[in-house]
């Protein structure tokens, strides 16, 4: 069976137009439950968390009523990042986790993501599986069988104790003045609290959700904000999250911006170091800079490619044995100590960096320089298919050919919205621009 429902994490879309709308999230959940419950008995239960947008209201209760309708105890968080639903999942003894969340996208968007009994996000195969149940309808269970649902005042509690755990014993923050930027989403609690009891100066930015100010003009899509406040009250360090805070970006000490690829490339060479990076490699998608692959290289260390998507980084992590992994866009995952890219563990990780080397954030997070990329999006009208198209395919052929032995193309269509990414690197800025835009050109004109 092909997948309609499910992208490349979970199932998103706009609040209220198909897929993400309530009668569909209580199929799903009706789907999901008889996935799960699979042998009748009325012991299973679920976790089920959420961000801060208005909608998540609406899918909460829908889930849950198509969760019991099928005999699953319900488990519900309330606001908290998408790493504790993974967390949680697995010390509750929960048979799947549900997060309600649509990440770094704005608030009339919203998304449904599940984890498996292990706190890992389920597999292409079982959620294919899932969306077949659904397709094919699932008999209620028997009316003394329904599921019960139970509020979890304690969640965000719970992760805050995991996280201050992968903390050296004893070490504190004392000294330091920390901006951390939580969108206005689901760490808007739990961020600024773990970093105050850790002993830091704390700055907040975007700690005052409102269902509808997600990720707007905050977060680690924009990042701006918060590289402002660090200048302004002359913090050490800038910690911005997204929305879900699977993701971070990191502001150094003069307000710079640094991704991704530079916080793992510092992770991977101090890991390295310590005898502690599984194999010798790092795990990215083909979206991370080619000079972090350089870097690497030069250090002995190997990077590992997969598609865009932390699941798939995750994915060939635990096949080939790997701890460290993650993507450009700032979801870093540290098998050692969670089972999904965590934000605020990643910037957690950059502030023990900074204690244990003495350096300034500006000294760790430039670890490589940048090949030039330039990376330009394509919005397309929903059921056309611009990659299909012959204009396009004749496009990225020439655009490879030009920047053949000097760089790279890499399209692909986003998981999430629909969207075409045109991404090109080279050591030649100008061509790198014009092959971008003629291939941006030929999207256009299919879209």
């Amino acid at each position: 069976m092909s997948r309609t429902l499910f992208g490349t994490d979970g199932v998103r879309g706009t609040a209220n137009q198909w897929p993400m709308t309530a009668e569909m999230a209580l199929r799903l959940g009706a789907a999901a439950g008889r996935y799960f419950r699979n042998d009748g008995s009325n012991g299973h239960r679920v976790v089920i968390g959420k961000d801060t947008r208005l909608s998540g209201y609406m899918f909460e209760t829908a889930l849950t009523a198509g969760l019991t309708s099928t005999g699953m105890n319900t488990l519900l968080l309330g606001p908290v990042p998408t790493p504790a639903v993974g967390l949680l999942t697995v010390s509750m003894r929960a048979d799947v986790g549900i997060m309600i969340s649509a990440s770094h996208n704005p608030h009339e968007d919203n998304g449904i993501k599940f984890f498996g009994p292990d706190g890992f996000k389920l597999s292409d195969e079982a959620e294919t599986e899932i969306e077949a149940l659904l397709e094919a309808g699932v008999e209620p269970a028997q009316a003394g069988n329904i599921g019960r649902a139970k509020r979890v005042d304690d969640g965000r509690f719970r992760y805050a104790e995991r996280l201050k755990g992968t903390f050296p014993h004893g070490r504190r923050l004392d000294g330091l003045k920390v901006v951390i930027d939580c969108a206005n989403g689901a760490a808007h609690r739990v961020a600024p609290e773990v970093l105050w009891e850790l002993g830091a100066d704390v700055v907040t930015v975007g700690t005052s959700p409102n269902g509808v100010n997600i990720n707007d003009g905050v977060g680690s899509t924009a990042p701006q904000a918060a590289a402002a406040k660090v200048r302004e009250t002359g913090a050490d360090l800038g910690i911005c999250l997204d929305g879900d805070a699977d993701r971070v970006m990191i502001i150094d000490e003069t307000g710079q911006i640094a991704d991704g690829d530079q916080l793992m490339a510092l992770m991977a060479a101090r890991w390295a170091e310590a005898g502690r990076l599984a194999g010798g490699t790092l795990v990215a998608t083909v979206m991370s800079n080619l000079g972090l692959e350089q870097f690497l290289t030069g250090r002995g260390l190997r990077l590992e490619r997969t598609r865009v998507g932390d699941r798939y980084v995750v994915e060939a992590m635990r096949r080939g044995g790997w701890n460290l992994g993650g993507e450009q866009s700032g979801h870093i995952v540290m098998t050692d100590y969670a089972t999904t890219g965590d934000g605020l563990l990643a910037g957690l990780q950059m502030l023990n960096a900074m204690i244990e080397t003495g350096q300034p954030a500006s000294a760790l997070v430039r670890q490589f320089d940048r090949v030039p990329q330039l990376l330009k999006n394509v919005r397309y009208t929903p059921g056309r298919a611009p990659l299909q198209s012959d204009s396009v395919g004749r496009a990225i052929r020439d655009g490879e050919a030009r920047l053949s032995g000097q760089g790279r193309v890499l399209i692909r269509a986003s998981g999430t919205e629909p969207l075409i990414r045109v991404m090109a690197e080279s050591t030649d800025e100008t061509l790198m621009r014009d092959v971008v835009d003629e291939i941006v050109a030929a999207v256009e004109a299919a879209a």
